[in-house]
């Protein structure tokens, strides 16, 4: 069983920058994929970012060049520095973990086979 903890979230002008973290109860980082994934008010949950065990890593092309996913494997946490942000970034974002296959799969991006989930933390971006 893996508990994971979301924390950074917050309110931000449009253009400006917040660091989410994901803290993991255990030793995660080589037997899982890690993601980050976002949902906004009645839309679907989407994924944002996710990295493996080496350090590879995949984005949605709406963040691309824009949100950054890395890991601290000594403090079995995760992130995602987020800039340049834009009101239609505007969601609770949420931790999870998945088999490791996940991350080599052509369908990363959708909240099915993502065993764990973390509780989220809300971006507002305003105009």
């Amino acid at each position: 069983q893996v508990q994971l903890v979301e924390s950074g979230g917050g309110s931000v002008q449009a253009g400006g920058s917040l660091k989410l973290s994901c803290a993991a109860s255990t030793y995660t980082y080589s037997q899982y994929c890690m993601g980050w994934f976002r949902q906004a008010p009645g839309k679907e949950r989407e994924g944002v970012a996710i990295i493996d065990k080496n350090g590879g890593t995949a984005y949605a092309d709406s963040v691309k060049g824009r949100f950054t996913i890395s890991q601290d494997n000594a403090k079995n946490t995760l992130y995602l520095q987020m800039n340049s942000l834009k009101p239609e970034d505007t969601a609770m974002y949420y931790c999870a973990a998945a088999p490791l296959i996940r991350c080599y799969s052509g369908s990363w991006s959708l909240p099915e086979g993502w065993n764990y989930w973390g509780q989220g933390t809300q971006v507002t971006v305003s105009s």
